[in-house]
């Protein structure tokens, strides 16, 4: 009788404990912005209607951190890598956070990576490795886009895509097709062939642009950029978000859904929707906050 009263304290004993610790996890949020130096991503790269959205839905939407750093660098550059783990070390001590969910856009599923693929390149890396839930990435640049190359060539790219590529940074050349695909072989984790990931990163692939004047959703992020995300489409493949292949959003890890499966109306988004609250992706994120 004993021993059934004492596996009865111990079964209750294990099941308070484990709420406990349950109840004790501080879920938090980072957003980090793609190619480019940010000094204010909130309002000029994700815009506020987008990362308040989605940070609502955290059980304290307090617990967020949006990333600035200088992303026209090489990903694993100290301005890059280094400034990303800076600022989420410094957000995980400053609230306490126990489990981060990263949400990445473009370029910045790259510095994402080279953090989760290289534990030992900085002492940082470890602890914020441990705390990541996980990273969703949008329209990541897993392999790279031909665009980074015509910019690299000198061609008409350079001009007509320098607001959203930043001209011949090394950003931009490391988003090179080729260059990509060296780093994917022998840098990176996630892709094909190579080694899984230490935490799951799971893609959003946008897959067309739409730009009919009489559609309103052609405006969600601005339309002249969607236009101009339209006519890069030509140098692309037919499944293509205006800047990326769907072949490269697919690249690294998995794909958690392409485009039209989860937005309102069936709506593709462009390669600037991806970064905004367009077509309910805020609301797709801000329920998947746990």
């Amino acid at each position: 009788m004993r021993r059934v009263a004492l596996a009865a304290l111990l079964s209750c004993a294990a099941v308070f404990s484990t709420s406990t610790a349950h109840a004790a996890d501080v879920t938090g949020v980072a957003f980090v912005h793609g190619t480019g130096k940010q000094t204010n991503a909130y309002q000029d790269y994700w815009q506020p209607t987008m990362v308040n959205n989605v940070r609502g839905g955290l059980a304290n939407p307090a617990n967020y951190v949006v990333i600035n750093c200088d992303f026209t660098q090489y990903m694993w550059d100290s301005r890059a890598a280094g400034c990303l783990a800076g600022q989420l070390s410094s957000f995980i001590q400053s609230k306490s956070i126990t489990r981060l969910i990263i949400i990445t856009h473009s370029n910045g599923g790259n510095v994402m990576r080279w953090i989760l693929s290289n534990p030992t390149y900085d002492s940082r890396y470890p602890n914020i490795i441990n705390k990541i839930v996980r990273v969703d990435a949008l329209a990541p640049s897993s392999a790279g886009t031909p665009l980074a190359d015509a910019v690299i060539n000198g061609n008409v790219f350079e001009t007509s895509l320098g607001w959203l590529l930043g001209y011949k940074s090394d950003a931009v050349r490391q988003q090179q097709v080729s260059w990509m695909a060296t780093y994917n072989a022998n840098n990176l984790y996630g892709t094909a062939g190579r080694p899984s990931l230490p935490k799951l990163f799971r893609a959003v692939v946008g897959t067309d642009v739409e730009t009919a004047v009489w559609d309103s959703d052609s405006y969600c992020g601005g339309y002249a950029e969607n236009l101009g995300l339209e006519t890069t489409q030509w140098w692309l493949d037919s499944c293509s978000d205006g800047f990326l292949n769907c072949s490269s959003q697919s690249a690294a890890g998995s794909v958690w859904f392409k485009d039209k499966t989860k937005m309102a109306g069936q709506e593709p988004l462009s390669h600037n929707q991806s970064r905004r609250a367009c077509f309910g992706l805020d609301t797709v994120l801000r329920n998947d906050m746990k």
